[in-house]
């Protein structure tokens, strides 16, 4: 059955982040906190995710359209399962009854907003899981300006990769048309790989692969990496100065004496 949670749901589900709502529930994790998280890294996301018990927020083994774009955004989920021919003629049914029409994969390219992420749970399928081409490539660039996650595959790559303001992690890239699947949840909890994925999770993509950051702790990540890049950049000029030896500052807990120093630099910059 096609479901789609409430924004009551989405509330309950994301508690615990302070942010005012969206229309749809998800936390309206500001578009300046966005723009910050693109700078940092994948293994500082991770630490911090990790010193908060979060311990399975990263995902690796992507296929990725634009190699160089860092993906960030709002995370919207959706889950799709193996073709059931009674299933599929109950969701089309739902999906009429609320004036959708078309493939059931555009239904979720059309409830995007700028600054989301589409997230795909369809189950790694290559062979007919290609769940956009460039047609709703383009459609979703000009919803998102963002991406998309998919587990599973894309077609028509040479005109995805074309596209600009747009980045697509998947599983690979197929020929054939998507078939044999359906569309059993929007806005829900899915999993991707090793990681439980919410919506209003905030996804983070690299190079190196993709973190998803629960929205409450989105700032903590960002100012964290800050605070990390501030002390590398202490670190290089003072190593530069030889003022103090690799062993004193390549470690987490700084004397006295170079906190202080280093508190006066920043103050200074």
């Amino acid at each position: 059955m096609f479901l789609k949670a409430s924004p009551e749901d989405l509330a309950r589900l994301t508690s615990a982040a302070r942010f005012p709502r969206l229309p749809d529930g998800r936390p309206a994790v500001p578009e300046a906190l966005l723009e910050r998280l693109t700078t940092v890294s994948t293994e500082e996301a991770w630490d911090t995710l990790r010193k908060n018990g979060y311990q399975h927020q990263f995902e690796a083994g992507w296929f990725q359209t634009h190699p160089q774009t860092v993906l960030v955004g709002r995370v919207v989920t959706a889950v799709m399962m193996p073709f059931r021919p009674d299933l599929d003629e109950l969701v089309n049914d739902i999906g009429a009854s609320a004036g959708l029409s078309g493939r059931q994969n555009a239904w979720v390219i059309e409830t995007l907003d700028i600054g989301d992420v589409m997230v795909v749970d369809f189950f790694g399928k290559i062979d007919k899981g290609t769940f956009i081409g460039d047609n709703l490539a383009t459609s979703l660039r000009e919803h998102t300006r963002a991406g998309a996650i998919i587990d599973g595959a894309i077609r028509d790559l040479p005109g995805i990769a074309s596209l600009d303001q747009l980045a697509v992690f998947c599983r690979g890239v197929h020929p054939t048309a998507i078939a044999d699947a359906t569309l059993v949840g929007l806005n829900v909890p899915i999993r991707i790989g090793n990681v439980t994925v919410l919506p209003g999770d905030v996804a983070l993509g690299t190079p190196t692969g993709v973190v998803f950051v629960p929205p409450h702790l989105v700032e903590e990540v960002v100012e964290r990496s800050e605070l990390t890049h501030l002390r590398d950049d202490f670190s290089h000029e003072r190593l530069r100065q030889q003022t103090y030896t690799p062993s004193q500052l390549d470690r987490e807990d700084w004397s006295e004496t170079i906190l202080a120093d280093f508190e006066a630099w920043r103050r200074s910059r």
